[in-house]
């Protein structure tokens, strides 16, 4: 044995510097070609337009920066991650960068012409692309929110038509769980995190419209459905956040997730197919027991279609007016005044008692700018991501002053935010009585100003834009009239524009009202210093928000109120 061993190290050596030979010229040919690919593609950028400012890592591959954006993921820092990549920019410069992880350029921007290029101007140049789609695939497949071109069409064909179906039925979806959710609320001071309420309550209002059946989660909060959304949500973030090291990234807990999700929604989806083609149109004829289930499968009798579809729409339905909701009351139990002067239309057009309707919640200008100035500090989805479908540009952010147009090359990601854009001082007037500071709290800045147009998209969803400015109540439905309150053509918004913020909006607006007339005070117990943004898919406060609700008329011995 030991003669083989001495046979074995001394044929090593005698080979060693041939292999030593050949590793340098792997090493050479390798460099070569990296520095040929770095060239090209020097080239083809310059051919489209110019380069945006680099923002450098300080290791190999980017992994520095990888790292650094999961910690801020991590750590609910997200408004301070795209700081970080805009910090070198000087003043008055587009807030676009470029950076590279692994061999992959990615573009950052909160440049509203670049973000209208992206989903209206240059629609056609980008998408979701295929890594997107194959990034969020296991999650929710196929649906509206992941594809592109004739896939996304027919989509956007099945749903649209739910959502502009009059649902008078809706409103009494809404009454049915928010007498519960003000029933946990409580009242008297006592603490509650109301965002974990919230998020409760729109997934059992969601479901039963979805699927006709509630999960019921205000009634068992340990529900299995419930905890397996929240994590398969989690861990998505950190796979689109992760990029090419995402393979390093355990997924036994999203798997595990996927299957409760699976199994929640396939009995539904067999009980809907087990219906004939002619029972379906009978039933889409009533507001009765119709549900976004029974449209789907009268469009498709794909299984894996009603699923993926069934799954995007309760997310969106779901998590985007948990968020907002949560986002308010924090606000609201933060200014008192705002809680006093909203209470006061509240009780002008209803009175302590009368449920509201859409014309009733049209009438109440006060409530929408507090929805309003709510979504532009807190945009339901803070960032998005598009992926280049061909060659082609973004109008800003190249050359010296950051004014030419920056060169894209097929399959670059480009993400952006509409969190950090709506908060860029560069973007707003000047402070005034009118106008206080962008970054406070201050619906009555409403009353006097009107955004931009591409400065103020606070409803980014997955699929589009949708700003609560487009928003006209009508009759029985929510509607989309051909302009905005700006004048401004609703094409402007995009062809993505998300047609399902009905449920949202309109969920939104009557629980705000439901509560306000039951309580008139909200104290707020948590400090400054916990309140941190949690971007997961869904923006939402990083450690809940923990208040005290105070019932109209009762008294407050420790306040003598």
């Amino acid at each position: 044995m030991s003669s083989v061993w001495d046979w074995l190290r001394t044929d090593a050596l005698d080979q060693l510097p041939g292999r030593t030979a050949l590793a340098g010229l792997l090493l050479a040919a390798f460099m070569v070609y990296v520095t040929v690919s770095t060239i090209r593609e020097y080239l083809q950028i310059s051919c489209l337009g110019g380069r945006a400012p680099v923002f450098r890592g300080m290791l190999p591959l980017g992994i520095d920066i990888a790292y650094k954006s999961l910690m801020f993921s991590k750590q609910d820092r997200e408004l301070e991650f795209w700081d970080t990549l805009f910090s070198q920019l000087p003043p008055g410069r587009s807030r676009t960068v470029e950076l590279k992880l692994a061999s992959q350029r990615f573009i950052f921007t909160a440049d509203p012409e670049n973000i209208k290029a992206i989903l209206a101007t240059q629609f056609q140049d980008y998408g979701k692309g295929k890594p997107f789609h194959d990034d969020w695939k296991d999650f929710l497949g196929d649906s509206i929110f992941t594809t592109d071109g004739e896939q996304w069409h027919n989509s956007r064909s099945l749903i649209r038509p739910q959502f502009i179906k009059t649902r008078v039925s809706d409103l009494e979806i809404f009454e049915k769980h928010v007498r519960k959710l003000i029933a946990l609320i409580g009242g008297q001071g006592r603490e509650v995190d109301v965002s974990a309420l919230f998020f409760r309550y729109t997934l059992d209002a969601a479901t039963e419209f979805l699927l006709g059946k509630s999960v019921n989660s205000l009634d068992n909060p340990h529900a299995e459905f419930t905890k397996a959304f929240a994590e398969v949500q989690s861990v998505q973030n950190l796979i689109t956040r992760l990029g090419p090291f995402q393979k390093f990234l355990p997924l036994s807990a999203f798997r595990a997730g996927l299957k409760v999700i699976n199994e929640f929604v396939n009995p539904f989806i067999e009980r809907a197919l087990c219906l004939t083609p002619m029972e379906l149109e009978e039933k889409t004829k009533s507001t009765q027991g119709y549900t976004f289930l029974h449209a789907v499968a009268s469009f498709t009798r794909d299984r894996k279609m009603i699923r993926d579809q069934i799954v995007a729409v309760l997310l969106a339905g779901r998590d985007t007016t948990a968020g907002t909701l949560s986002f308010l009351f924090q606000e609201l139990s933060n200014n008192p005044e705002i809680v006093k002067k909203l209470r006061r239309e509240v009780f002008e057009h209803l009175g302590p008692t009368r449920c509201p309707t859409y014309d009733d919640l049209k009438s109440m200008p006060y409530l929408q700018h507090t929805i309003n100035e709510t979504l532009r500090m807190y945009p339901s989805v803070s960032a998005n991501v598009r992926t280049a479908l061909h060659d082609t540009t973004l109008p800003r952010g190249g050359g010296p002053d950051g004014l030419s147009p920056v060169g894209i090359r097929k399959d670059t990601p480009i993400a952006y935010s509409p969190l950090y854009m709506q908060r860029d001082v560069q973007l707003f007037p000047h402070p005034s009585v009118e106008f206080p500071d962008i970054s406070t709290f201050h619906p009555e800045r409403w009353d006097h100003w009107i955004p931009k147009s591409w400065h103020y998209i606070p409803f980014v969803s997955w699929n589009g834009p949708f700003p609560m400015s487009h928003i006209c109540w009508s009759g029985h439905v929510l509607c989309l009239p051909s302009t905005n309150v700006f004048g401004i053509s609703i094409k402007n918004a995009g062809p993505r524009i998300c047609v399902g913020q009905n449920f949202a909006l309109t969920s939104m607006g009557y629980t705000i009202v439901r509560i306000l007339q039951h309580f008139e005070r909200i104290d707020k117990y948590w400090a400054d210093s916990e309140q941190k943004l949690k971007l997961e898919i869904v923006l939402r406060p990083s450690n809940g928000v923990k208040v005290g609700f105070w019932e109209a008329g009762c008294k407050d011995a420790t306040r003598g109120t």
